[in-house]
C-alpha cells in the first residue's frame, strides 16, 4: 500500500554537494519507485523566522512561507527527518522549523491539566543524523542525547511513533563505498516507506 511521505532536509546550507541532501534525494527515489506519494521539504532554502516568545508560539500565527510546509506534514503518515550533527544537537534552523510547524493547535493541544493530546497521532517517523565521528561514538560516549530529545520531546510528544533512527557517522571520509552503501539503504528505507 502506498504511503505519504515528507522528507525534512534539515541541513542548513542549500549547497547540493552535501551527503544529507544526497540521502534525501536517495530516500526520495527509492520512495517513488515503489509508488509512494513524496513531498520535499529543504530547509537550506527556506528563509526561516525564530519564535521569539511563548505568546507567539502559542497564539501567533504561522508565518505564510511554512504553510506549505506544515500542510506536507500533516498529509503524511510517515516523516523523514535528515539532519547533520552539530554541536552535539540538530542545527538551529530545524529547531526553528520544528518549533514554527509544531505548534499548539496543529500538533497538539494542552488538556485542562496540562498534558498533550497529541494531535499527529497514527504518523511514524525516520530520523536520520550524519556526524563528523564514528557513529558508535555518539551512541555510546554522548547516549544520543539530541537524538532522544528529538525522538520523545518533539514526536513522542504530538503523537508520532514509531520512530526509527539511522546514524551516519564519519561522513567525511573519502570511503565511496561506504557512502554507496548508505545511499543503497536510504533507497531500501525508501522503497518500504519506513
Amino acid at each position: 500500500m502506498p504511503h505519504r511521505i515528507a522528507i525534512i532536509d534539515g541541513h542548513p546550507d542549500s549547497e547540493r554537494n552535501h551527503f544529507c541532501h544526497a540521502l534525501a534525494q536517495a530516500y526520495r527515489e527509492g520512495a517513488e519507485e515503489s509508488g509512494h506519494m513524496v513531498r520535499t521539504i529543504t530547509l537550506g532554502s527556506m528563509d526561516l523566522p525564530f519564535v521569539r516568545s511563548q505568546q507567539e508560539w502559542e497564539k501567533g500565527d504561522l508565518p505564510e512561507s511554512l504553510r506549505e510546509s506544515q500542510d506536507a506534514i500533516g498529509w503524511a503518515d510517515h516523516l523523514v527527518i535528515i539532519y547533520p550533527l552539530w554541536l552535539g544537537t540538530m542545527p538551529a534552523v530545524l529547531k526553528a522549523f520544528l518549533e514554527q510547524v509544531f505548534r499548539p493547535g496543529f500538533a497538539f493541544r494542552y488538556k485542562p491539566n496540562g498534558m498533550p493530546i497529541k494531535h499527529l497521532k497514527g504518523k511514524s517517523a525516520r530520523i536520520v543524523v550524519t556526524m563528523g565521528m564514528p557513529a558508535f561514538i555518539y551512541r555510546l560516549y554522548f547516549r544520543a542525547h539530541s537524538l532522544k530529545s528529538l525522538k520523545r520531546s518533539i514526536l513522542s510528544f504530538v503523537g508520532i511513533g514509531p520512530v526509527r533512527t539511522s546514524l551516519i557517522g564519519s561522513v567525511a571520509s573519502p570511503d565511496e563505498a561506504k557512502h554507496r552503501k548508505w545511499l543503497d539503504a536510504m533507497r531500501a528505507y525508501g522503497r518500504k516507506g519506513q
